[in-house]
This record gives structure tokens, sequence and C-alpha cells, in this order.
């Protein structure tokens, strides 16, 4: 027997019926939502000044329309679901909350960044259920891209980028020489910088094939494909830009290069790059714009039932969000103070000199409460420069780690820049620095914190959480040990060398951190 079909009246009382259980629930999400924004909006002005302020990550600005497009191409299956609470979603809120407190207690903007999305998933799931959060999958997924990561891989990209170049010149009959980041040709002096290596257009790529896959494939198979086979040639094409202005500028002039980069390369030779990725990928693709998001009978089918208590819910999602700034309240308040004066070390056998030589260096370090710069020589004229970098405590701004902090600045506060990594004793940093007039430098770095020794950011980080999250000393510092590197073929050798015997001279460096701090 053929059921027969639904009544316009019922249909009528089922839409009503269905909005009256969407107005409570949106009326809680609002409500949470906002004060979620009231709580942290700090960290979201702060999210939305890096979109606006960072390259790599100006797209972002245009994720939040996009999900909104995204939501409203499901809004006529989703006015066919009943949201409920889920308890599992406030599990989501408290992890989102958690990571933001060690972000906090870590110095990680990044942590906190990925924090604030985390929990308004959280919000999401906990206050519609797990039958709508399945409906809003992609667009809960794709939230993720408004997290401004991927930077932290420049370093790589710019050697990866420099070798490529210096390998399709050599192929070119260019004779080129390359010095970590920088190529030098029989007319030019090149230096593939942050910009060049590809990180933000390939953060920027990332982001739009994820997009165009959904929007464009049914088969999970075609979709990796696609994401890979773009971001593969992204990274082919940044190697052929870089490769084609040092070209360009040997058959003409560095001048000519300059204008060509500026018209020609950058973000209009990317545009090319994609559309030529979306006309090559467009005979596969197989979903019709008329195919259905989701069927929500079956959703909501195999969640029924899975509600929780609203009163209990709300109340545990608030608490999630406020506890982790209420340890971070309590984590300044423990904050022991620097000594009033701080003096750079006497070493024996090296003599303290005013000026810093023909090429004056010093380290970027933003927000340091209090910076010591010394310059020493030794009788055989050997020059070395000492910075000891002092920190109270740390903060968002004010971190002894992070983006442009160390031996050289961003490129527009300082005239070194970075090369190369270095050797260097255990545990410092070793970094090759390139100035002007084709002038380098060797600095070591080890950073003091809370008992720790080390010249890796992330074992800072992890001395930071674990000092605030458990109330251990947060005063923190770093020594820098800088030599300039002597003309010659033997130059690095001897600027090796001279920081060698310097700190050989110098007291354990343990010791002049903690003397410096405060400690001993």
């Amino acid at each position: 027997m053929t059921p027969a079909p639904a009544r316009p009246d019922q249909h009528r009382r089922l839409v009503i019926r269905q909005e009256d259980h969407w107005r409570p629930a949106l009326l809680r999400l609002g409500l949470l939502a906002a004060v979620f924004t009231l709580l942290f909006h700090a960290d979201l002005f702060d999210l939305v000044r890096v979109w606006l302020s960072s390259t790599p990550y100006g797209h972002c600005i245009f994720i939040p329309p996009i999900l909104f497009c995204l939501v409203w191409q499901r809004r006529d299956g989703l006015a066919r679901m009943e949201p409920q609470g889920w308890w599992p979603g406030v599990a989501w809120l408290a992890a989102g909350a958690l990571l933001w407190l060690l972000g906090w207690a870590s110095d990680i903007a990044l942590f906190r960044h990925a924090a604030l999305v985390l929990m308004g998933q959280g919000l999401v799931l906990a206050t519609l259920g797990p039958a709508i959060g399945r409906a809003l999958a992609f667009p809960l997924f794709y939230a993720l891209f408004m997290i401004p990561v991927g930077t932290e891989a420049e370093p790589v990209m710019q050697l990866l980028t420099a070798r490529m170049a210096i390998g399709m010149l050599w192929l070119a009959g260019v004779p080129a020489e390359i010095s970590g980041v920088f190529i030098t040709t029989p007319n030019g002096y090149f230096r593939v910088a942050e910009a060049c290596s590809g990180t933000g257009f390939l953060i920027a790529m990332a982001a739009f094939c994820a997009l165009a896959a959904h929007l464009c494939f049914k088969r999970a198979r075609r979709r990796a494909l696609f994401v890979a086979g773009a971001l593969l040639a992204c990274f082919i094409a940044n190697g052929v830009r870089a490769f084609g202005i040092i070209l360009i500028a040997y058959h003409s002039s560095v001048g000519a290069a300059v204008v060509v980069d500026h018209i020609v390369y950058g973000w209009l030779f990317f545009a090319l790059v994609i559309i030529l990725v979306m006309l090559v990928a467009r005979r596969w693709f197989d979903r019709s714009p008329l195919d259905p998001w989701f069927e929500p009978e079956r959703l909501q089918g195999v969640t029924e039932g899975e509600g929780g208590d609203w009163r209990a819910l709300t109340g545990v999602a608030l608490l999630a969000m406020a506890a982790p700034l209420l340890w971070s309240l309590a984590g300044h308040a423990m904050a022991l103070p620097l000594p009033a004066q701080t003096q750079a070390p006497a070493v024996p056998g090296w003599s303290r000199i005013e000026t810093a030589g023909p090429s004056p260096w010093a380290p970027h370090f933003d927000g340091a409460d209090r910076i010591v710069l010394a310059h020493y020589r030794n009788a055989a004229g050997r020059r070395v420069d000492l910075a000891l970098i002092l920190f109270a405590d740390q903060r968002d701004g004010k971190e002894l780690v992070g983006f442009g902090q160390g031996a050289a600045g961003p490129d527009d506060a300082s005239d070194w820049r970075w090369s190369a990594p270095a050797p260097a004793p255990a545990p410092a940093r070793g970094e090759w620095l390139a100035g002007l007039e084709a002038r380098q430098r060797l600095v070591w770095t080890w950073y003091r914190l809370d008992g720790t020794l080390t010249g890796q950011a992330s074992r800072v980080k992890l001395a930071t959480l674990r000092a605030r999250l458990l109330g251990g000393d947060q005063r923190a510092m770093a020594i820098l040990l800088s030599a300039p590197v002597p003309d010659g073929p033997d130059g690095r050798a001897g600027a090796q060398g001279a920081l060698r015997d310097f700190l050989a001279a110098l007291p354990p460096v343990e010791q002049v951190a903690d003397r410096s701090l405060g400690i001993r």
C-alpha cells in the first residue's frame, strides 16, 4: 500500500515545529558566542590584526564570509533538522580552552589563535548537536583555515627555493654561486627573502584548493590528488619565478628584473598558476551544482535521542571558557622583578671597547625589559660582541622567541639578514648573517629560563609553559655572542675561532645568565 502524501497543513505544522526548536537553540548559541567574544576579544582582535598586517594571511579575511555562504547553501536541509544539546561538543570546547591556556603559558600565539577556532567549533556542536555538526562538517573544517599558520616553514622554503633557482641557473649556463639563501652572479647579489619563499602563496593556495575540491569533486581520492597537485605546481612555479628574476637581471640589469618582478610576477604570476591548475583539473570535476550537500533525514536519524540538559550544558560551557582566563590572571601576579642593574661580565684576556667596529650589529628583541650590548677585543685584534636580553616576564608582543626576535630582525628593522644555519657548541644555536656590502657575521645564541639553558626555540616554549603553569620563575633572557667574518678564504673559520676563544674565557653561560637575572 502506497502511503498518502502529506497534506499542506501537515507540512506547515512540521515546519513550525522545527522553527520552534531552532529559535531557542540559536538564542543559546548567540548568548554563548557573545560571552566568548567578550572573554577573548583581545585574541580575536589580534587574530584579525594578523590577517590584515601579514601578507601570507591576507586571504583569511575572506574566510568568514565564505563560511557564511557555505552555511547558507545548506539552509534548506538544515531547516528540516532538529538541533539538540550535545555534551561531546562541550568537551571539544573545553579542549579548545585548554589549548588557549597552553598557548598563554608557552607564549605561542598560534596555539591561542587555533584555540579560538576550536572553541567556536565546540560552541556550534554543543548547542546544535551531532546531526547539525555532520551537516556542517565542511564549513566547520574550513574554519581551520582562519588560523594563521605556515610561515614557520619560511626558512626551509627559502633554502629550497634558492637551491631550485641555482640549479636552473646552472642549467641555463649562468655562472652563479650560492651561500645559504644568497645567490651571486657576475652582475648581481640576490637574496631569496621571506616574501620570495612562496610560503604565503602555498598557504593561500591550500585554502583555495580545499574549497575548490569540496565544491567540484565528490570522491575523496580526486580531492586529495587535486590539492597535492596544485600545491606541487605552486612550489615549482615559485622556483621558476626566482630563477626568472635572476636570469633577467643577468641578461639585462637588476633594475629591469625588479620592474618585471613587480609587474609580471608576484600575485599576477600565481593567479595564472591557479587558472592553469583549474583548467587542467576541470575534466575530472564530478560534482553538479544541483547535487544535495547532505541527506537531512539520514543524519537526524543517526543521532536521534542524543540531547543534553540545556542548563547544565550551558553552565559547563561558560565555566570551560572562563577557567583559562582566571588561571592566566593568577600566573601574571606571580612574576618576579629583574635586578636594578645588569652589567656585562669582565672576560680575562679581552678588553671592553666602545665602538662596534666597521660593521655594527645589534640583535632585535621587541618588548625586552633590558638590553645590554658590550664590545670586546683581545690582543690579537679579534672582535666579539656580547648581547644580554632580559625579560621579567613574557606576554603577547613581549616574547623571548617569536617572529622577528633574534640575531636578525625583520627586513625593515635590521641591516642584517639570516643567511644559513651555522655550527655552534651545544646547546647553543648558530647562524650566519649577511649584511651590507656582502659582510657576514657568525652568531651563537643561548636562552635561559627557569633552570633551562638551550638554543632551541621549542625548548624555550616548553620551559615558559612549565614556569607559568606550575608557578616557576618567569624571568628569562637570551645571550648572544657575535663575531664579524674577516675577509679572505678562511674568514668563517676566523669568526668561529674568535667565538671559541671568547667562550673559553667567559664564565659559564648559565652562571652569566643567572647573575644577570638576579637569581644568584
